[in-house]
Parts: structure tokens; sequence; C-alpha cells
């Protein structure tokens, strides 16, 4: 078997063996978030910094949902990194931005975060403020999804069929999740341009 079909078979076996009543929960409490009128905040690091930004374009434009991640103000980031460190810089901005109760934390990350061993702090920090406020927390995370797992209201854990491709799958199907989310009739709130477009118009010759 070639590696490039192995993976293909992990992700046919990742599909069939994901949380479908975790996504369903995560429309509930998505529909739930607009339908208040509450803000989402999404945080994630390295691919999932990535994802953040992507989603907040997705949620905000398709969903109609007021996003924001704070990896999208590098300036103010890495002010905050370099100043207070890297374990409250998100909690701080989060602190700034005034989450509240009415708001969502959503989380992407491979790990969830744990204190013990060091492992993504400022996620952690921020999902301990997001508990103490009562805001609503989802997130997409791989093997164990370590704190966030455990404080979630709804969360899907990527299960793991390689544990050499962990992360590679967690950050594929972080993005599979998020896309089912926003093109969902509950939350689905304008069309995507293909999907709006129903014939290609012919070329006008000059």
């Amino acid at each position: 078997m070639t590696y490039v079909q192995q993976y293909i078979d992990e992700a046919g076996e990742i599909l069939k063996r994901i949380d479908r009543l975790a996504i369903e929960k995560m429309v509930e409490l998505l529909v739930d978030l607009r339908a208040k009128n509450g803000r989402l905040f999404f945080l994630g690091v390295g691919g999932g910094a990535g994802h953040a930004s992507h989603a907040v374009n997705d949620f905000r434009k398709i969903a109609g949902i007021e996003s924001y991640t704070p990896t999208d103000n590098v300036s103010e980031l890495t002010a905050r990194i370099n100043d207070d460190g890297w374990a409250t810089s998100f909690v701080n901005w989060l602190r700034v931005s005034r989450l509240s109760a009415a708001d969502m934390l959503f989380i992407f990350s491979v790990g969830g975060g744990d204190l013990e061993r060091n492992i993504s702090p400022n996620i952690v920090r921020a999902l301990q403020h997001a508990k103490e406020i009562g805001a609503a927390i989802c997130a997409v995370v791989g093997r164990d999804g370590g704190y966030a797992a455990q404080v979630a209201d709804a969360c899907v854990i990527v299960p793991t069929v390689n544990p050499a491709t962990v992360t590679a799958h967690t950050e594929a199907f972080q993005a599979v999740v998020w896309h089912l989310l926003v093109s969902h009739p509950k939350l689905r709130s304008s069309e995507m341009k293909w999907e709006s477009t129903r014939e290609v118009p012919e070329l006008v010759q000059f």
C-alpha cells in the first residue's frame, strides 16, 4: 500500500467514526449564539491560528455571526507575548474584548491544552476565563482533547487512526467540521459564490 492510499484510507475511517452528535450540538449552540447576538471568538496556534482566521471569514460572511480571533492582529499579539508572556496572551486579549456569557469560544487545537505539561497554556487560560464568566465553548481537537475536551459544551475529538498522522488528520478535519457548520441550513444565511452561480455566462468577444 502506498502512503497516498494509506492516508486517504485513514481519512475515510475518520469520517466513519467522527462524532456526529457533537457536531449537531455545535449547530444548536451556534444557532442560539446568533439568536442572542453573541460574538464568536476563535483560538488556535500554528495551523489552528490559520484555521481561526479562515473560520472568522466564513462565520461572518456565510453564517452572519460576528467573529474574531486574536491571531489576526499580529502587532497586538506579539506585544502581549513580549510584555506579558505567552500564557496570558489570549486571555488578556479576551478581557479587553469584554468576553461575556453571551459569547462563545471556539478552539482549534491538536492537544487541547495541558497546563501540567505546558502545552498551549494560552488556550487553557482562555478556556478557564470563559468557564468563569459562563461563555459557551466549542472545540475540535485531536487525541484525548486535553483541557478543551474537559470543559467544552460541545467537542469533536478527531479519532486517532494512526498515531503518526494525528496532527495532519486533526487539522484537516477541523476544516471539514467548520465548513460543515457554516454550510448547515440552520446556520447558512447567505449563499457562497459558486453555489449561487448557476450558470457561467458566455464570454463576450470584442
